[in-house]
C-alpha cells in the first residue's frame, strides 16, 4: 500500500509520510523531539459550531499495552515513545483532512467533519478508514524499525471509528498572557495591568454517543487492527466493505444499541 486513494479522497503518499515520520521519531529518541502540533484549527472549527450539533466521524487510536510499558521502561524512554506516538498519529490525521480533538494519555482522539450539504458520511468515513490504514502501516513498517534500532519495544496500535451527531460544548477557558499588546500597558489608566495582559478564550469539546462508542470499541481491536461501527460500515462502498468482517461478541462484552440502526445491538466490524 504505497498510496491511499479513492474517488472521494485525495491521494496520500504513504511512503512519503513514512519517511518523514522516521526522521522525526529518530530525532525524538535522540532527545530532540519536534512539537509541531497545534489544536488551534480544531478550536476554531468547534467555536463556529458552539452550543449546536454537528455530524462527524470519530477516530480513536491508542497504544497497546501502554500500562505494561510504563512498568518496564524508564520514564524518560516511555515519555519519548508516547511523544512520538502522539505526534505521528496526529500528523497522519491532518494529512487526511481530520482534526485533533484531544490527547488522553496514550490515545489520540480525532474527528472528520461531515459537511452539512452532504448528510451522508460517505466521504468522511472513507477518509477516516484510509487514515487508520495509514496509521497501521506507518507504525508497523515505519516507526517500529526505528524503535528497534534504539532498543525500544515495538509500537502496536489499535483504532476505533464511529460516526454520528455530536454536541459542541464548552469545557472551560483558555487564559493566557496577551504578549502582542504588552507594550501598550500604561496607555489606559482605567484598565488594570493584569486585565490588559490576559486573553480569555472558551475551550470547546465534543460530546456524543459516537465519541463514547469509538473509544469503547477501540479496546476490542486486536493489536494493529481497527474496529468500526455499523454506521461507518454502511457508508462504505462494496470494495471497502469487503476488507472487513463482522465481530461477534457476547452481551457481557458488547451490548450497546443505536436508535439509528433500529435499536438492536450495534454491529461492529474489524479489518481482515
Amino acid at each position: 500500500m504505497d498510496k491511499l486513494v479513492s474517488s472521494s479522497t485525495p491521494t496520500v503518499d504513504v511512503n512519503a509520510i513514512m519517511r518523514r515520520s522516521q526522521t522525526r521519531v529518530r530525532k525524538t529518541l535522540e532527545g530532540g523531539p519536534e512539537f509541531i502540533i497545534s489544536v488551534a484549527d480544531t478550536q476554531n472549527i468547534l467555536g463556529k459550531a458552539a452550543r449546536s450539533k454537528m455530524n462527524c466521524v470519530i477516530l480513536n487510536v491508542d497504544l497497546v499495552a501502554s500500562t505494561k510499558l510504563s512498568m518496564t521502561l524508564p520514564l524518560d524512554r516511555l515519555t519519548m515513545m508516547i511523544q512520538a506516538f502522539n505526534q505521528e498519529m496526529s500528523l497522519i490525521v491532518k494529512e487526511f483532512g481530520g482534526f485533533i480533538l484531544k490527547y488522553i494519555g496514550d490515545a489520540v482522539l480525532a474527528f472528520f467533519l461531515v459537511p452539512s450539504h452532504q448528510p451522508q458520511p460517505n466521504v468522511a468515513c472513507t477518509r477516516a478508514i484510509n487514515c487508520a490504514r495509514c496509521m497501521l502501516q506507518v507504525a508497523h513498517k515505519g516507526i517500529n524499525p526505528i524503535l528497534n534500532r534504539y532498543d525500544c519495544p515495538v509500537m502496536n496500535v489499535r483504532i476505533g471509528i464511529d460516526t454520528g451527531e455530536n454536541a459542541i460544548i464548552q469545557s472551560g477557558w483558555d487564559i493566557h498572557p496577551d504578549i502582542t499588546n504588552a507594550e501598550k500597558i500604561g496607555n489606559h489608566n482605567n484598565i488594570s495591568k493584569k486585565e490588559q495582559l490576559l486573553i480569555k478564550k472558551p475551550v470547546y469539546d465534543v460530546l456524543g454517543f459516537s465519541t463514547s462508542i469509538a473509544v469503547k470499541m477501540t479496546a476490542l481491536a486486536n493489536p494493529n487492527h481497527m474496529v468500526i461501527g455499523q454506521l461507518v460500515y454502511d457508508a462504505l462502498d462494496d470494495n471497502q466493505k469487503s476488507l472487513f468482517r463482522q465481530l461477534t461478541m457476547s452481551p457481557e462484552i458488547w451490548s450497546y444499541v443505536n436508535t439509528n440502526t433500529g435499536g438492536t445491538i450495534y454491529n461492529i466490524y474489524t479489518n481482515k
